[in-house]
């Protein structure tokens, strides 16, 4: 089983300015990241470029599901309204 600061290190280490919360119960998981790097790319380019950091983990089965939260900071101040 897999923790969620496990899941939320893999995450970090492929987008090392961003904010990552994992949450989850060992197997699924859901994730909100805020990173520079998503500026100017759609949303399904964003998930694409998290999936790519926990592959490994979801190959193995170790993610069994993964829902993703991806902002930029300028979206993620929009969405708190902030």
């Amino acid at each position: 089983m897999i923790s969620p600061q496990q899941v939320e290190s893999m995450i970090q280490t492929k987008f090392p300015d961003a904010e990552v919360q994992v949450t989850g119960d060992g197997e699924h998981f859901e994730a909100i990241i805020v990173s520079g790097e998503f500026d100017g790319k759609p949303k399904v380019r964003q998930h694409q470029m998290v999936y790519a950091a926990v592959q490994e983990a979801m190959a193995s089965e170790a993610i069994h599901a993964l829902s993703l939260k991806t902002y930029t900071p300028k979206t993620y101040q929009l969405a708190v309204g902030s």
